[in-house]
């Protein structure tokens, strides 16, 4: 963890609350990096709401964590501002590889399987209707 990086936290489905902020990133990767460095660690954030719960306080007052006092709306000082930016730029790029990707699949799929797909939609509508009764729900 100590390598310069910490696995990127995805957060799965819902709301980035200040409690899930602590138990999904705070407790598993900053309190590991406090133990590690001791006395002299300091946290930086990203000053976004979620950070300044009050659940976040107190995390970081019961683990002894000092944050770094630094001004609101300066993403530019922030390291990981400039990180999310060149990420950004380097899935840009491969957007435009997938892109490719589908136009090249997009012409091999067989003529075939999709002339059976227009030819089969009577039937599937049909059997739509009848387990609907002849109604369809928008």
């Amino acid at each position: 963890m100590l390598n310069g990086r910490t696995e990127l936290h995805i957060f799965k489905r819902g709301s980035v609350t200040g409690d899930r902020y602590c138990e999904e990133v705070l407790l598993p990767n900053v309190r590991l990096f406090r133990g590690v460095i001791g006395p002299d660690f300091i946290f930086m954030d990203g000053n976004a709401r979620t950070h300044r719960t009050l659940a976040v306080e107190e995390l970081l007052v019961n683990e002894d964590i000092t944050r770094m006092d630094w001004p609101a709306y300066s993403p530019d000082l922030n390291p990981i501002e400039h990180v999310w930016d060149a990420l950004g730029r380097r899935i840009a790029a491969r957007l435009h590889q997938l892109k490719q990707m589908l136009i090249e699949e997009w012409t091999l799929l067989p003529k075939e399987m999709l002339h059976q797909l227009v030819l089969s939609m009577r039937r599937r509508c049909e059997a739509t209707m009848a387990v609907r009764g002849g109604h369809i729900a928008y």
